[in-house]
C-alpha cells in the first residue's frame, strides 16, 4: 500500500542489491562503462553504486522523480541487461520507497 504523497512531486528510492561472480575492479569497470546509459535515463535522479558488507555483493540506489519513470526503466532492455553485464548469479533483491519527507531542498 502506498502512503499519501507529502512532497509535492513524490520521488522514488529503490534500492537494488545482487551477488556477482565478477572480481570488484571488473564489476567497477563495467558499471562506468555503462554510466553514460543510466546518466541518459528519463526521470533517474540519481544513482549510487554501492557495495555492501557481504562479499561478491553490490547494489544500485536509485532516486526517481516518479512511479512512471521507474516502471519505464524496468522494462527497459538497459534494465534487463543487468544479470549478464555482472554476471550475477542469483535473483536480485529490489526494494522500493516512497519519499515522503525531504530534509534538504537540494
Amino acid at each position: 500500500m502506498r502512503l499519501q504523497q507529502q512532497h509535492p512531486t513524490p520521488m522514488i528510492v529503490q534500492i537494488i542489491t545482487l551477488k556477482s561472480d565478477l572480481p570488484e575492479e571488473e564489476l567497477l569497470n563495467r558499471a562506468k562503462e555503462r554510466a553514460s546509459n543510466f546518466k541518459a535515463i528519463p526521470g533517474l535522479l540519481q544513482k549510487y553504486y554501492v557495495k555492501t558488507s557481504t562479499e561478491g555483493e553490490y547494489g544500485g540506489v536509485y532516486l526517481w522523480d516518479s512511479v512512471q519513470s521507474q516502471q519505464q526503466y524496468q522494462a527497459s532492455d538497459l534494465a534487463k541487461s543487468i544479470p549478464s553485464a555482472y554476471a550475477i548469479n542469483a535473483a536480485p533483491t529490489i526494494e522500493t520507497m516512497d519519499v515522503i519527507f525531504q530534509l534538504r531542498d537540494n
